[in-house]
């Protein structure tokens, strides 16, 4: 999804930057599952391998993984980088109205 896309979803999306070698991701695998189950039929959520899509990491300016950008209707709402818990991440995408 480009950003284009990003901007016309009716849905809040939730972009993933990881890479396959970033443990703190494979950590977070479980947690964004866990937000998937609960949250989706009112989020998309994108996850983005920035060693395959590096051109994308740095439209985002991605620095570091993992990386989470909460986007509603194109607009930036949340980043965070790190790991998060998934009461966390959801309070945050509740918190900014994107559900």
């Amino acid at each position: 999804m480009n950003p284009e896309e990003i901007s016309i979803q009716q849905k809040p999306v939730l972009l993933d930057f990881f890479a396959e070698w970033c443990g703190t991701c494979q950590t977070m695998m479980p947690v964004l599952e866990s937000v998937k189950k609960k949250l989706k039929e009112n989020l998309h959520i994108l996850e983005i391998d920035i060693d395959k899509n590096p051109t994308v990491a740095s439209y985002y300016r991605v620095k570091g993984v993992p990386t989470f950008i909460l986007f509603k209707k194109g607009k930036e709402l949340w980043r965070r980088s790190g790991l998060i818990s998934g009461k966390e991440l959801e309070e945050q995408i509740r918190k900014h109205d994107a559900v």
